[in-house]
């Protein structure tokens, strides 16, 4: 008998996708080929979907309709689009719909629309003070990627970037590196009803600042954060090559910005790994291929998704307790990092 998951995996795309599309779910947004490859299949395949049992042979089981909010990061991160997967892969295995998809800054989030909405997973630094004055439902609410400073209300999924920083560190330490740079994003917690924006301290950096200091190696000068992004990895790296002193590791808040470091090394003629040792986060499958191979930090973004649902559907069946989730994460070393020439 033909499945959902059949379907899914001769389209290549997720169990969820597949379900919204057979349900014409129009928050869905997927291409008209995509969405003609999977009609196709199911016809090809005559794939018929299960009878619902009667009320009066099994149970009725209560389903859920819950809604995302993220911030419009994935065109610059795929390890946000990752979470997302995450996310809708696994609500299809329990009865969990997802009815509603907003995108801070570009939607409108309003408590009308979250009335209807039986709980919420929030992706990325979004204020959840402001969302909790507008959803009425406020305790049934996920954040994953980011930890609210002054909320233990909402449960919560991030990973060990504080743990994997001081990892990076202690790897270049032993590989006699002491002029370590850090080039990464500034720290920024979105507001979805005023629309402001309030800086906030990246564990990353502050972790990275911290082991320096304790040290003795710090150097302000080698500490630069703007927007992320590939083209501010770029810029920022031009900005430390100006300041004279090269120094001979860098430490790159995530894996794009790294693309961009990359690329103003290579320009300014200084070769990877001999002359400077380059190690991120987030191990994005282009990290991989670049050229040198990018040392980085494994992030499972498609886990966080997946521990959010989970975490939402207990809080869903009456758990009242806040629950905070912290993946570990992984050190993979490849070919931009060396040790320190002598």
């Amino acid at each position: 008998m033909t499945t959902i998951k059949d379907i899914a995996t001769l389209a290549n795309v997720s169990t969820a996708t597949v379900s919204r599309i057979l349900n014409n779910d129009a928050t869905l947004s997927v291409t008209d080929e995509t969405r003609k490859k999977v009609l196709d299949i199911v016809n090809e395949l005559d794939y018929k979907p299960l009878r619902k049992k009667s009320v009066k042979a099994e149970k009725k089981i209560e389903s859920f309709n819950i809604g995302l909010i993220f911030l419009n990061d994935e065109s610059v991160d795929p390890y946000f689009q990752s979470i997302r997967l995450g996310v809708e892969g696994t609500c299809s295995y329990y009865p969990i719909n997802i009815v509603s998809a907003m995108v801070v800054g570009k939607s409108v989030i309003t408590s009308e629309i979250l009335s209807e909405l039986d709980g919420l997973i929030v992706i990325g630094d979004i204020d959840t003070e402001e969302i909790k004055k507008i959803y009425f439902q406020n305790n049934n609410i996920v954040v994953v990627d980011y930890l609210p400073s002054n909320d233990s209300n909402v449960d919560v999924v991030i990973s060990d970037f504080e743990g994997a920083t001081k990892q990076i560190l202690d790897y270049l330490l032993d590989l006699g590196h002491q002029d370590i740079a850090y080039v990464g994003g500034r720290g920024l917690v979105h507001g979805v009803v005023s629309g402001k924006m309030v800086e906030k301290v990246d564990i990353r950096k502050s972790t990275f600042e911290k082991v320096v200091k304790e040290k003795g190696l710090y150097n302000p000068s080698y500490v630069l954060e703007e927007d992320w992004g590939p083209a501010n990895g770029y810029s920022l790296t031009k900005q430390l090559l100006e300041q004279g002193k090269l120094p001979s590791a860098i430490v790159v808040g995530s894996d794009p910005m790294a693309l961009g470091v990359l690329r103003a090394l290579h320009e300014s003629g200084i070769h990877v790994p001999t002359d400077v040792s380059v190690v991120s986060f987030d191990d994005i499958e282009a990290a991989a291929y670049v050229n040198p191979r990018l040392s980085t930090v494994k992030v499972h973004g498609e886990e966080m998704g997946r521990a959010a649902v989970k975490l939402l559907y207990d809080r869903l069946l009456g758990r009242k307790i806040p629950m905070k989730v912290i993946l570990p994460t992984e050190l993979i070393i490849r070919d931009s990092t060396s040790s320190k020439k002598i």
